[in-house]
């Protein structure tokens, strides 16, 4: 029986369900680009903490992207300085194995994240992401995220814990997938 690969990232444990409260408008207005950026962090449970200003601030650091199925957000190998947070779609996270073919590793959805390594260290992408249905993702460049956290410490942290909190539940649950492979 052929086994599913995992979701990576979903919203973590004890999260607060999304909430149709609107945070107020930023003080300063936002451009299009970063109010659409706004619009999408909104979606996304990860930020259902976040007041007004803290969306903008974000949104001011971040982008978003619309993929189209079949697409490659990024392919293993190749440098890696930007997450993402998937807004909507579906995207499969796949590794070449070392006979040369690819196995679908991880699936990600709506309130997930891919590529977190790439803000912390300086290593090439580990894996290639391809949406296999239209998607549409936040992202977070090295640049911007050192940005973030150099202008607003607080708001930088708090993300790093977030961070820092998907990457230890993916960890986890490759963990949990791997000892059931190993032969007993």
């Amino acid at each position: 029986m052929k086994k599913r690969a995992p979701r990576l990232s979903s919203p973590l444990p004890g999260a607060r369900p999304l909430t149709m409260k609107r945070p107020a408008p930023p003080a300063v207005p936002l451009t299009d680009n970063e109010e659409t950026t706004r619009e999408h962090l909104l979606a996304l449970p990860l930020f259902d903490g976040c007041t007004g200003e803290e969306l903008a601030t974000l949104a001011r650091h971040m982008n978003f992207a619309e993929i189209g199925r079949g697409e490659r957000l990024c392919s293993e190998g190749e440098p890696a300085d930007t997450m993402y947070f998937v807004v909507s779609g579906r995207l499969e996270v796949l590794k070449r194995t070392t006979r040369g073919d690819c196995r679908v590793v991880a699936r990600a959805g709506r309130g997930s994240t891919v590529g977190e390594m790439a803000l912390f260290d300086r290593s090439p992408r580990s894996a290639t992401v391809v949406a296999r249905q239209p998607s549409v993702v936040v992202l977070l460049t090295r640049k911007g995220f050192d940005l973030l956290t150099a202008r607003h410490p607080a708001l930088g942290l708090s993300l790093v814990r977030t961070i820092l909190r998907l990457l230890s539940l993916n960890m986890r649950l490759t963990t949990s997938r791997l000892a059931d492979q190993l032969p007993g």
